[in-house]
């Protein structure tokens, strides 16, 4: 008998029907990463490139993928992971938290969009049932982008960051009643459907069954992952996270919940294990991979003839996604008293369509409560936004007028800021003023507080503004960016500034205020990589004479300096050798 040859493997797996998938993925691998590193090269972010890319390959475009329905399956496994890794590095206590924080928030976004879209539907005509379902379609924003962006950007932890993750959550657990309720609208209008009781059956079992699966889940995953890993490798261990990943996530989609948001609950219950973080690292190159193809298949979706069709409709729907949306949820912001800056960027984050939408869409025109001709504009406005979404996150922390066109809001909702504090307890003079109440904060503040030193503690996040309250720390809510702050922080007479926060462009643009407050003010900056570093100091030279000194310190360097240090001394090299080496070795460094 004759040996299978590798040609033989190739023309029998042809036959199969497999190898037309295989073209159908090289095709889009290589299209999207041409487009991808173009849009780079612009400073464009990667996704919008991945958008296109399935834009010009799909159905609607160039036609060269014929398999879409087996490409939205793989893409569909893309959101599940990249919900499971946000909620791995979260833990149900710090949900809690961000839930309590941003809850009303999440329910006065939810809210108002749908009271203003239903509003302008009736206006122009539309019966009911087709306004409350644009209501529930226009409310709904994209977890997986928005999550990608603040995830890219490291804004996870930003108080914008925390109140669009928190009001996406609230989002995805709205989807529920949304999708029992559109199949009522459609009884309404002629179609099959349940009641109010129904739904009210639908969504106690659906809470019923996440609790049970919670419940089991806390007490059977910690020691499932300390078996497997004491019996095997680390291919072992990334099966095992994979099937609780994707178990969680089907267990509540029973229960009528989205897979996305079951892959996020299960990644918060092994967050609250030891295995938490060796999870993170090795399911990160998996998420990529898939998260890829997922906004590849929602640029497929892209219907350029819809737009043809109704142009004037299409630009208006989209002003509707990125203007009034954004300005809803900007609002939303503002109520839960928080400053101009993070409501500005939370109003960016939140201001687009969302991939549920396209479920409820179905959903709606399936139940016969909405028709195909009346969402196709709707779809492609949204797909639009989508594409924009990625660009204007990225630009919007360095656009400062939509802050200043905010501030009168601001001070008419009340939002408590330094200047709105009793000057007691201010130093007016000789004073440090600290950006951020961090645990690198915490520890500077000990340390001055034994040398007699004073200082003022500028900070956004009103659960450590709290916090510091009740231990009598002299924390302002407060957006160090503003110049007003600035100035109830009696910047001019301050001795230095102290910048500890995470986002690198509130960072720069702090020092750039505090530059113009105070010209020969001494500043000191924290950030996460050593190219963060340098992007401040090409703004400000470090130790210029004209302006202040700012010193820039970047933990991924400092870091490996104390690491190498520790392991020379282990090594038996003496402690000023060591030092010498160290320092050689980050001259050299910091030389290329």
């Amino acid at each position: 008998m004759d040996r299978i040859g590798y040609g033989d493997v190739v023309v029998i797996l042809a036959e199969m029907g497999t190898i037309p998938l295989l073209d159908e993925l090289s095709i889009i691998a290589a299209i999207a990463t041409v487009l991808a590193v173009i849009l780079s090269r612009l400073r464009l972010p990667a996704v919008a490139g991945l958008l296109l890319a399935g834009a010009v390959l799909g159905p609607y475009g160039a036609g060269a993928v014929h398999s879409v329905e087996a490409i939205e399956v793989l893409s569909e496994l893309g959101v599940v992971l990249l919900l499971f890794t946000i909620g791995l590095e979260f833990s149900l206590a710090r949900l809690r938290n961000i839930f309590a924080q941003v809850a009303l928030g999440g329910l006065l976004q939810l809210g108002l969009t749908f009271l203003a879209t239903f509003g302008v539907a009736l206006a122009v005509g539309l019966t009911t049932e087709e306004a409350v379902v644009m209501g529930f379609v226009f409310g709904l924003s994209s977890t997986a982008i928005v999550l990608r962006g603040l995830t890219e950007r490291r804004e996870l932890d930003a108080p914008h960051g925390r109140f669009i993750v928190g009001t996406l959550i609230l989002q995805d657990l709205a989807v529920v009643p949304m999708v029992l309720i559109v199949p009522v609208l459609g009884a309404g209008a002629g179609g099959e459907g349940g009641g109010v009781e129904e739904i009210g059956i639908a969504l106690g079992k659906a809470a019923l069954f996440v609790a049970l699966t919670l419940g089991g889940a806390r007490l059977i995953v910690p020691p499932i992952l300390k078996w497997v890993d004491r019996s095997g490798g680390r291919d072992i261990f990334l099966l095992a996270v994979l099937g609780l990943c994707i178990g969680t996530a089907f267990l509540t989609s029973l229960a009528g919940l989205s897979l996305a948001l079951g892959a996020f609950l299960g990644g918060m219950l092994i967050a609250e294990s030891p295995y938490g973080h060796r999870a993170l690292n090795d399911v990160m190159p998996l998420r990529d991979l898939f998260m890829s193809l997922f906004f590849v298949s929602l640029g497929m979706l892209f219907e350029p003839q819809a737009i043809l069709d109704a142009p004037l409709v299409t630009l208006l729907l989209l002003l509707a996604f990125m203007l009034l949306k954004g300005f809803l949820a900007t609002i939303a912001a503002l109520v839960m008293r928080f400053p101009a800056r993070v409501a500005w960027l939370a109003g960016v984050g939140l201001a687009q369509f969302g991939e549920f939408g396209f479920i409820l869409a179905k959903v709606a025109e399936d139940a016969g409560a909405i028709s195909n001709e009346l969402m196709r504009p709707v779809l492609a406005a949204g797909i639009l936004s989508m594409f924009l979404t990625p660009i204007f996150m990225r630009y919007a922390p360095h656009v400062t007028a939509g802050e200043r066109l905010l501030a009168p809001l601001e001070r008419l909702l009340g939002v408590r800021a330094i200047d709105t504090e009793d000057d007691k307890g201010v130093a007016h003079a000789g004073h440090i003023i600290i950006v951020g109440f961090g645990m690198a904060a915490r520890l500077l503040i000990h340390t001055l507080r034994e040398l007699g030193e004073k200082y003022v503690v500028l900070e956004l996040d009103p659960e450590r503004v709290r916090a510091a309250d009740a231990m009598g720390e002299p924390v302002f809510y407060a957006d160090a960016t503003s110049p007003e702050a600035l100035g109830h922080a009696y910047v001019a007479d301050a001795r230095a500034m102290v910048v500890l926060i995470s986002d690198s462009g509130g960072s720069q643009r702090i020092v750039e205020a505090a530059r113009v407050a105070a010209p020969k003010l001494p500043i000191f900056v924290r950030t996460k990589y050593w190219r963060e570093r340098r992007d401040l100091l090409e703004h400000h030279a470090e130790g210029d004479e004209v302006g202040a000194p700012i010193e820039v310190v970047a933990e991924e360097i400092e870091g490996g300096v104390v690491v190498a240090d520790h392991v020379l001394r282990a090594l038996g090299v003496g402690s000023e050798e060591a030092r010498q080496r160290v320092d050689s070795a980050l001259a050299t460094l910091i030389k290329r």
